[in-house]
């Protein structure tokens, strides 16, 4: 079994960090009028998945940790929702949208 010294050696963490990257790469291709709207939404969700994932790891109760996974969760949703609105939208090619939504 792998020791786990820090949030940082959490799989889903390390994944969560590259979807932030991702995230912030496909926001810098939308139209300057969305830098206050869907481009500040996408990326405050994506990095409020591991910013929690981390958060909730350095606490000392088994309960803040599974509550800070749950807000993880649901930036993780949220942001899913603020990604088929882009696609709606078409600010993004169809293959952009799907190597986004592997990374989910």
């Amino acid at each position: 079994m792998i020791e786990l010294k820090s949030y940082r050696d959490l799989t889903v963490w390390q994944k969560s960090m590259d979807l932030v990257v991702i995230c912030y790469q496909l926001t810098s291709q939308f139209p300057k009028t969305e830098i206050d709207g869907l481009s500040s939404q996408i990326q405050r969700a994506a990095v409020s998945i591991p910013a929690n994932i981390a958060e909730g790891k350095g606490r000392n109760h088994l309960g803040d940790y599974i509550r800070h996974l749950s807000m993880a969760n649901g930036s993780l949703k949220e942001l899913e929702t603020h990604l088929m609105i882009v696609g709606r939208l078409g600010y993004l090619k169809e293959q952009e949208l799907k190597v986004t939504a592997l990374s989910l």
